[in-house]
């Protein structure tokens, strides 16, 4: 799969909080928890943000609270990937649990905001269009990648228990 967008840049520590406030929590529609997405934090990112595009960020992305709202509200927003130096573990295993693309990168501090990126998730290679350089993350397990092609574990489990019973 191949993801092209432009880049969202944000630092280390972006807890969930600061991903989707609490008082938003009442729901877990996506387009709602979107419209809200990092508003605490950078208040018109919702307005800047165009179908397909890519936030890359620090280390320690989604620390906080284990709410999946905040993937959610990423995905919901029209982000189609989130690169960062490393992902709070229950941040990574919720975002590919609603089929939000993540990947690890080492150098993401040299990814810069309003970057063009295309990304290969098939073989963790990120392409950096504007500054012609070239990165490779380490890309996910097979499974993973099925889980986020079918929009998450839901689906991938409905397929898995669909051919099962054929």
């Amino acid at each position: 799969m191949i993801i092209k967008g432009k880049v969202h840049k944000f630092g280390n520590d972006i807890n969930t909080d600061d991903i989707i406030a609490a008082k938003y929590l009442n729901t877990i529609d996506p387009q709602e928890l979107g419209r809200h997405c990092m508003e605490t934090i950078a208040a018109d990112f919702v307005q800047k943000v165009s179908e397909g595009d890519i936030i890359v960020a620090g280390k320690n992305f989604g620390c906080g609270s284990s709410r999946e709202h905040a993937p959610i509200a990423i995905k919901g927003c029209g982000i189609s990937l989130v690169i960062a130096k490393s992902f709070a573990r229950i941040f990574f295993r919720n975002a590919i649990n609603i089929g939000l693309p993540i990947l690890e990168l080492d150098n993401s501090d040299e990814i810069n905001s309003q970057d063009e990126l295309e990304v290969n998730l098939d073989n963790g290679i990120i392409k950096n269009i504007t500054q012609n350089k070239e990165y490779t993350s380490l890309k996910l397990p097979g499974f993973m990648q099925d889980l986020i092609s079918l929009g998450g574990l839901m689906p991938y489990i409905e397929r898995k228990l669909k051919n099962e019973n054929s």
